[in-house]
């Protein structure tokens, strides 16, 4: 039977051993081999194994590199939202789970200039250029009300609020480049 080598990170080895430590000393017996794999990705903070090894495969269909971050990043997800977007990075539909809009939207709030002030009119105008369901309404109304963009109150003026990504909507960023330039490529 062969086997797939799957890559193990750990970014505090005190941390794994801790969790070692607490999961073996609240066993009566010695755990098998399957129970094992689960304590270790517990340990650097997945579920379980089957859990851990979905992602590693995610990651890797998305050819995307693993995150070296301290934040994790979701590939699963990452693929899942990648469905919503055409070749070109277009988003053509709006995702169904929550957790999957926030990166769409940190998508677009990308897309948007940086520290530059927009009529209500242009805001609308890039929004549209940038998704295929045709409502710029919502897109502009969930960047406002989740701060990523602010208006005044009478609503004239938007403003990108500057922030740092998390770091599922950069995985998506680069997953949606590498996809667009493939398109491109002849």
């Amino acid at each position: 039977m062969s086997r797939t080598a799957l890559p193990f990170h750990a970014s505090d080895i005190s941390a794994v051993a801790r969790s070692l430590r607490t999961q073996l000393a609240e066993r009566n017996t010695t755990p098998g081999h399957v129970e094992l794999l689960n304590m270790l990705a517990r340990a650097i903070g997945h579920r379980n194994f089957q859990q851990l090894r979905a992602q590693i495969t995610a990651s890797e269909r998305l050819n995307n590199p693993r995150s070296t971050d301290t934040e994790p990043v979701d590939f699963r997800k990452i693929e899942r939202l990648a469905r919503c977007y055409d070749a070109q990075g277009c988003l053509q539909r709006w995702p169904a789970k929550r957790s999957e809009r926030l990166v769409a939207l940190w998508v677009l709030w990308s897309r948007l200039p940086a520290k530059e002030e927009l009529s209500e009119a242009q805001v609308n105008a890039r929004l549209q250029a940038m998704h295929g369901f045709g409502d710029h309404a919502l897109l502009r109304r969930e960047l406002c009300d989740l701060g990523m963009m602010e208006r005044t109150r009478d609503g004239r003026i938007y403003r990108r609020l500057e922030q740092p990504m998390p770091a599922d909507a950069v995985a998506m960023l680069q997953h949606l480049k590498q996809r667009s330039d493939a398109a491109r490529a002849p």
